[in-house]
C-alpha cells in the first residue's frame, strides 16, 4: 500500500484523509452528456465542475477538460476505465491544471501564454530528445520540448494528438485536447486502469519515474475524496 502524503503546514483537521492504494479512487462521478454535440462539449460538465472547484482548487474549465475526457473514453475504450481524477493528477504535477508561471486557462480552454518546457538536450538530470518538428510547435529547431498542460513532446503530440473542443485544431495548449490526449495515451500504454498494475504502467510509460508515479497517485487521491493536493 502507497502511505499518502497529506500537505506539510497546512490545516488538516476538517479535511477527509486521503486513501491509500492505486488505483486512486475515481472522484464524483461524471453526469451523462452528449459527447457528441457541436462545439466545446466539456461546457456541458460547467455545473458538475463550478460544485467542486474551489474544494479542489482547480479552475472549472479545467475540471470540464478531464471529465470529458473520462467520459470519452469510458464510450470509445470501456475497458480501459481511466478516471478524470487520475488525469487531473497529472495535469497537477505537470503544469498545475495549465497555471504554471502565471499561464491562464481560457474559457475555450486554451492556455494563455503558451507552456513550453526547458530543452530536452541531455544536461543533467535532462532526457536527450533531438528535434521532431522541426521547432514548429515549440520553438526549438534543435532540441524537442514537453508542451502544453499536459506536457507532451512533439513526436508523441503528433501520433496522439486530438481534437477535443471541436475548433478542428489539434492544439497541445488547448486542455481539452491535451485532456483527451493524455487519457488515449494512458488507456493504449496501461490497458485496464482499474487495476494496479494496468494504473501503474500506464503512469511510468508517462514519466519513467517512481517518484512522479507516487506524487500523481496522492493528487489523484486527494481529488477522489473531494480535497485540494
Amino acid at each position: 500500500m502507497v502511505t499518502a502524503l497529506l500537505l506539510s503546514g497546512c490545516a488538516t483537521e476538517n479535511l477527509p484523509p486521503i486513501p491509500d492504494g492505486i488505483p486512486p479512487g475515481p472522484g464524483t462521478p461524471v453526469p451523462v452528456i452528449d459527447i457528441d454535440a457541436p462545439g466545446r462539449t466539456a461546457a456541458q460538465l460547467r455545473e458538475w465542475a463550478d460544485n467542486q472547484s474551489d474544494a479542489l482548487n482547480i479552475n472549472s474549465t479545467a475540471l470540464q477538460a478531464y471529465g470529458y475526457a473520462a467520459a470519452v473514453m469510458a464510450r470509445s475504450k470501456p475497458d480501459c476505465g481511466i478516471a478524470w481524477t487520475t488525469i487531473a493528477g497529472i495535469a497537477s504535477v505537470e503544469s498545475k491544471h495549465g497555471t504554471f508561471r502565471g499561464a491562464r486557462v481560457g474559457a475555450d480552454g486554451t492556455v494563455r501564454p503558451p507552456i513550453i518546457g526547458i530543452p530536452l538536450d541531455g544536461s543533467p538530470g535532462v532526457a536527450l530528445v533531438k528535434d521532431t518538428d522541426g521547432g514548429k510547435l515549440d520553438g526549438d529547431p534543435v532540441n524537442d520540448r514537453a508542451l502544453g498542460p499536459l506536457q507532451f513532446i512533439p513526436e508523441t503530440w503528433k501520433r496522439w494528438g486530438v481534437d477535443a473542443n471541436g475548433d478542428g485544431v489539434i492544439d497541445p495548449q488547448n486542455i481539452d485536447d491535451a485532456a483527451l490526449t493524455a487519457a488515449r495515451y494512458l488507456c493504449a500504454s496501461g490497458g485496464d486502469l482499474t487495476s494496479q498494475h494496468g494504473w501503474q504502467r500506464a503512469l511510468l510509460t508517462y514519466n519513467q519515474s517512481n517518484s512522479y508515479l507516487l506524487t500523481v497517485r496522492n493528487r489523484a487521491a486527494a481529488y477522489s475524496v473531494g480535497r485540494r493536493a
